[in-house]
């Protein structure tokens, strides 16, 4: 249910610079938009290690984040 509203905020659809300026900053933030940018640089062979290093560790960030968070609560509730 969450990634429906990344997904749709993101560069997956429209480019940004068509998008209005806040609507436009919130999509160069979005970290899917970081993901699809890396995915279509790794397919079009044009991916910097900037690019890729920036979806691994905001995907290492989220994990660290809340994989003990769930966790935690997953084991409260029992």
């Amino acid at each position: 249910m969450a990634l429906f509203p990344l997904t749709f905020l993101s560069n997956v659809f429209v480019k940004p610079e068509t998008l209005p300026s806040g609507l436009e900053t919130f999509v160069e933030a979005n970290p899917v938009s970081h993901l699809v940018t890396a995915s279509r640089g790794l397919m079009d062979g044009t991916a910097t290690a900037g690019q890729i290093g920036a979806v691994l560790a905001t995907a290492a960030v989220l994990t660290a984040v809340f994989a003990p968070l769930t966790t935690h609560l997953y084991r409260s509730r029992g």
